[in-house]
């Protein structure tokens, strides 16, 4: 074949000759002339950039609906303070156990406490310790009282002992009126699963705490109170049920 290496391919033609406007000829093996249009022609390029204009018009829209819609359900989603204080306020009374840990920095290891509890919407809490030792104490308004053979008595406090169970019972109940008066709070979470950091704010309470993170669903289920001096409690609040009365004996103890 002439010497010719077979591998050999002759360039491919220019496929737009030069001097034929916007449409070329080309002939086929047979000799007949065929006229294409140009790539670039008038009609079809316009059309479709027009089309791809539309198209994108149509794909922003929908995004910036979406993004609309989002925001709207955020917003309806929202889970404020005073929506968690109704929420923790509904019971009118809650019952459960807990496990108190204290972590000291001077112990490798926690100082557990175990026990019950019972919360009464108007009469304060029953605080039932069962573990390491048996005593029961009562917090309400008045202060706390410890039960003796001889009945309910009022254990003395310091002041800054005083505001804490006050602090406690506010928590506990979810009064978020009376938790703002001494601390900065942020809540984040939904009404399922929240969480409510305390920032204390009066001078007193700033001795005793760098901040109080409390956690929780339909109730509360953890409080952790972290202090100055680097030690620290975390309350586990488990088996919370709510109920709608006292019984007989918790009536008694909470009015005698």
């Amino acid at each position: 074949m002439n010497g010719a290496h077979p591998d050999f391919r002759p360039p491919l033609p220019n496929p737009l000759p030069e001097g034929r406007g916007d449409r070329f000829e080309t002939r086929t093996k047979l000799g007949a002339r065929h006229r294409l249009p140009s790539p670039a022609c008038g009609r079809g390029a316009g059309g479709e950039g027009r089309e791809g204009k539309r198209l994108i018009t149509r794909t922003l829209s929908r995004i910036a609906s979406g993004l609309l819609l989002a925001g709207f359900t955020q917003l309806a989603l929202a889970f404020d303070l005073d929506q968690l204080s109704e929420q923790l306020g509904k019971p009118e009374v809650v019952r459960g156990s807990f496990v108190q840990e204290k972590h000291l920095r001077a112990l490798p290891q926690p100082l557990t406490s175990r026990g019950t509890f019972v919360l009464a919407r108007g009469h304060g809490l029953l605080w039932l310790l069962e573990r390491p030792l048996q005593q029961d104490y009562r917090i309400d308004d008045k202060g706390i009282a410890r039960r003796t053979e001889q009945g309910w008595q009022f254990v003395a406090q310091q002041s800054a002992t005083a505001q804490q169970n006050r602090l406690f019972l506010a928590v506990l109940k979810g009064d978020s009126s009376g938790l703002r008066q001494d601390f900065e709070l942020s809540l984040s979470g939904t009404a399922d699963a929240w969480q409510l950091d305390l920032k204390p704010r009066s001078v007193l309470l700033k001795q005793v705490f760098n901040a109080i993170v409390i956690r929780g669903g339909e109730l509360v289920q953890r409080i952790e109170l972290q202090e100055t001096q680097g030690d620290s409690t975390v309350l586990r609040l488990e088996d919370n049920q709510a109920d709608q009365s006292l019984s007989d004996t918790e009536q008694h103890d909470f009015q005698s």
